[in-house]
């Protein structure tokens, strides 16, 4: 598996870098182009999930002990936790939403017939993989729930609610660009909550600054982000190209006539900000061992669900889409259970093991090679049509 991920991480490296030489200043644009503020809402909203909220203060600890990992040595715990989530790997978004604004409507290999059921089985899969995350770290923010007898059903409940509103609101696509905005807003307010939090501890806007400043310790050691580092990281690998064409595919469609250079801007350089602004607070409350309210721990939880409802909203919309079970076809009613039934189900899939997100991974990069061998064998019509 690492030797298959590391084939798969150069591949996308290497293709990211042609497409920029090759295609740097042509303008992209999708079938619904949005305003650049609106599409990264979506992309941002979209192209993460609860575990950007939920996981750092869970791994900040085990990053910082060298002695049981001494892998981790080369830098910081926070350089670490932003290079599993920030900058680089959003270049897998990139990189499919360039291919499926540009070139997929001129090759249409995701037309094929046995391409569409691997597509549509991974998006269905990655859904679900995103509704048991959510399910498994509910009981580590909301302890006092999880120390009641009946916490599973609660926690269960409220994922299968979850599912629910995502399903519903996947029947009209105005509900994405709602969504999107409306849950980037939510997180900079969380973002803000805790930071003003932070100053009542230190009181100090200078403590924060160079605790932000260990995410150097990132772009110093960047080279060792584009392999595995561990099994860990390769699990988060595996997951991030779970994600990639799906997203590619969906951020693609809002593309508001920008040039490739600066969707890659808005796709890789845009994201990280938030990201590393939000880590570098989380990390503040690890170092100090600040105490996380109740009120903040509801706060962090009502914000990964908003992220969770968002991209399962898109993700459904999408293989709905491909698959043709649209709501005029199916009917609302029928549209929203098949939905609920089939994510719920799946859920419980990974809950028992049954799935793994590598396996999704793995997946995704057999796709990545199979398109690129179907491009070289229809390069020259391809060529003709780029620049006709």
């Amino acid at each position: 598996m690492t030797i298959w991920l590391s084939a798969g991480l150069i591949f996308t490296f290497a293709a990211i870098a042609f497409t920029l030489f090759r295609y740097g200043n042509m303008r992209c644009e999708g079938v619904s182009p949005a305003h650049p503020l609106v599409f990264i809402a979506i992309l941002f909203t979209s192209g993460l999930d609860v575990g950007l909220i939920m996981f750092p203060l869970t791994e900040f600890g085990t990053y910082a002990d060298i002695a049981a990992n001494p892998e981790y040595g080369f830098t910081n715990p926070l350089a670490i936790e932003f290079g599993f989530w920030g900058f680089l790997i959003w270049g897998f978004y990139f990189l499919t939403c360039f291919y499926f604004c540009v070139l997929e409507p001129k090759v249409r290999f995701f037309e094929i017939g046995i391409i569409k059921f691997l597509n549509n089985l991974v998006i269905i899969g990655t859904c679900a993989f995103t509704a048991y995350l959510l399910f498994s770290n509910l009981p580590w923010y909301l302890a006092d729930v999880a120390d009641k007898e009946n916490a599973q059903y609660i926690f269960g409940s409220l994922v299968l609610m979850v599912i629910g509103i995502a399903a519903f609101s996947s029947t009209d696509i105005k509900y994405v660009k709602i969504l999107s905005v409306g849950s980037s807003l939510l997180f900079l307010t969380l973002v803000l909550f805790l930071w003003l939090g932070s100053f009542q501890e230190s009181n100090s806007l200078l403590n924060y600054l160079n605790t932000l400043g260990f995410i150097t310790g990132y772009f110093t050691n960047i080279e060792k982000f584009m392999l595995p580092i561990n099994d860990y990281h390769e699990f988060y690998l595996y997951w991030w190209f779970a994600w990639s064409i799906m997203i590619g595919q969906f951020t693609a469609r809002f593309v508001g006539g920008m040039k490739t250079y600066q969707v890659m801007i808005a796709m890789i350089v845009v994201p990280s900000i938030p990201i590393a602004l939000w880590f570098s607070i989380l990390y503040q409350y690890h170092q100090n061992e600040w105490p996380i309210t109740n009120i903040m721990n509801w706060a962090m939880v009502f914000v990964g669900i908003t992220f969770v409802i968002n991209s399962l909203d898109s993700l459904i919309r999408l293989y709905t889409d491909n698959l043709g079970f649209t709501v005029a076809r199916l009917g609302r009613a029928k549209y929203w259970f098949g939905n609920f039934a089939i994510l719920s189900l799946l859920t419980m899939a990974f809950q028992g093991d049954f799935l793994e997100i590598q396996w999704i991974g793995a997946l995704v990069i057999l796709i990545y090679f199979l398109c690129f061998g179907y491009i070289l064998l229809s390069r020259n019509k391809l060529r003709n049509s780029l620049s006709g």
